[in-house]
């Protein structure tokens, strides 16, 4: 049976990291405490890394958690049979290979050999079967694999088969999801909840002191299969919900790194004498989009106006300090068959606005509003602009800013006309952007736009049953351009994932979900 996932499976920008990177903080920098001296770490040695974050883990349950101040924690202790690079290319992790057969039905994972939990037992194709099939029964799963599973089998001691009732290309990708972790078989003699309090994994990090409104203390598996790592022996999630203070601290070498530092002291750190920054791309697009239900914004005219009405680049310019793409498609650049760099999207061209909206039901301008959730100044700064674009050619947009809880009930009641949001990609595949945005038959009716294109339902689904490759390429091309055309929502930009580090620290690898790999840090 096919799962769906629930809303939460997809991260908006709504979540303390993503919200953490766009907040623009107007408090000055001031120098406070000590400092270390270069080539030590926070901890005085150069084997703890210390690392600021704006929020504490509160769990470790790879299944049923979600927001990054888990997940990212979860990721260091568990690890999926494959995982993915800094670019999001799918690659062998605790499997060593893996096969697809040629009617897309069996997928079938050789375990590398000597795995072993931190604990030091033996990793076996039971436990990787145990760790789906308790994925897939659990009922608050908040990304289960989606595709419709016959069967999760192990041959034999190195070998996983899973069985599937129908092809479904995203498959690879859903499981190279930090949720798709390996745990020991029936938990290793545990019950499930002592079990999470105190998990046992194969990844480069065991759980040594947690504080769960505090800070998180890992120490280096001893039993990790890549050998000779982590470099680093201890650590440490140290909250620091301050991002002022977080800015300092790295400064002053009370902390090694930063998880999300605040987009205005990029420059700063970038150019200081003693931190720096380290990016990649991301799966995130913030966008603005239309309620499609709405007697204005359902004219397919009204909304290419307002589209060509808007400078994209202004917006970017305005929110990103310089550390975001211009988006001309709703699939960011860092996730394969984007067409950021080919497409033709409806932008920019005032005489072109106007022409579009004297074809509209509404040749002499309406008034309308836009929803955002309070507290976001990048959002805030987007609407103004995507307003004073509008008013130049007879639509007047108000700006409605509500609560964060009135925002998400208002839009999942499609009670707005405009609003502005994100959503994040939760693994390196088309599939998890367009299929959330663009399928009218979802559980979001196309992230709330109520947009439907048969011809867009019928295309989506057939890129989702069709391996990877040109043709699929020629599906996620053909969508994203009639997208573009029909402009159910206006893809705004995609923010780069930023982290700082002290100029001591090498080998740190960001990562395009806002995770990032300690494997090959080295402190001076």
């Amino acid at each position: 049976m096919k799962k769906t996932r629930t809303f939460s499976a997809l991260r908006t920008a709504l979540t303390a990291a993503t919200a953490a990177v766009l907040a623009i903080s107007l408090a000055a920098c001031s120098q406070t405490g000590g400092s270390t001296t270069a080539g030590t770490s926070a901890s005085g040695d150069q084997t703890t890394f210390t690392y600021a974050r704006s929020a504490a883990v509160t769990s470790l349950n790879l299944w049923t958690e979600i927001t990054s101040n888990n997940a990212f924690a979860i990721d260091k202790i568990f690890e999926p049979l494959v995982s993915f690079d800094k670019d999001g290319k799918i690659i062998d992790w605790l499997a060593k290979s893996h096969k697809i057969s040629d009617d897309g039905l069996t997928y079938t994972f050789t375990l590398r050999d000597g795995l072993k939990f931190s604990n030091g037992k033996n990793v076996t194709a039971e436990d990787a079967v145990f760790s789906i099939e308790q994925h897939q029964a659990e009922k608050d799963a908040a990304l289960p694999l989606t595709a419709d599973i016959a069967s999760v089998t192990a041959p034999d001691e190195k070998t996983v088969e899973i069985k599937l009732n129908s092809p479904y290309t995203p498959l690879l990708a859903e499981l190279a999801n930090f949720s798709n972790g390996i745990v020991p078989k029936d938990f290793g003699g545990k019950s499930e909840a002592d079990f999470f309090a105190n998990p046992v994994g194969t990844g480069p990090f065991v759980v040594s002191k947690w504080d769960k409104s505090g800070d998180l203390t890992f120490t280096k598996n001893e039993n990790y299969w890549q050998q000779g790592k982590p470099g680093i022996t201890k650590l440490v999630y140290k909250l620091v919900e301050d991002g002022t203070q977080a800015v300092n601290q790295l400064k002053t070498g009370q902390v090694d790194g930063i998880e999300d530092p605040a987009l205005e002291n990029l420059d700063e750190l970038e150019n200081g004498n003693d931190t720096k920054v380290e990016t990649a791309g991301s799966w995130v697009t913030h966008t603005f989009f239309f309620n499609t239900a709405d007697e204005h914004f359902s004219d397919v005219h009204v909304r290419r106006a307002l589209a060509y009405a808007l400078n994209r680049s202004d917006v970017t310019k305005a929110v990103s300090f310089g550390h975001a793409d211009t988006a001309k498609t709703v699939l960011p650049k860092a996730i394969e068959y984007s067409t950021q760099d080919s497409i033709e999207p409806v932008d920019n061209d005032l005489d072109k606005a106007k022409e579009e909206l004297a074809q509209s039901k509404y040749p002499d301008g309406f008034d309308a509003k836009i929803l955002l959730a309070s507290g976001n100044n990048a959002y805030s700064q987007a609407a103004q602009l995507l307003q004073s674009a509008a008013a130049k050619i007879g639509v007047k947009l108000e700006i409605e800013s509500v609560d964060i809880a009135t925002f998400r009930s208002r839009f999942k009641a499609f009670d707005y006309q405009i609003m502005i949001n994100s959503a994040q990609a939760d693994y390196p595949d088309a599939d998890s952007i367009i299929d959330f945005q663009a399928d009218p038959d979802g559980f979001s009716k196309s992230y709330w736009t109520s947009y439907s294109n048969p011809e867009v339902t019928e295309e989506l689904k057939k890129a989702q049953v069709t391996p990877d490759g040109d043709e699929r390429a020629a599906l996620y091309e053909k969508i994203q351009q009639t997208l573009a055309d029909e402009v159910p929502y206006i893809p705004l930009y995609s923010p780069q994932i930023v982290k700082a580090v002290r100029k001591n620290v090498t080998g740190l690898e960001v990562l395009p979900n806002n995770s990032v790999r300690f494997q090959d840090v080295k402190i001076g």
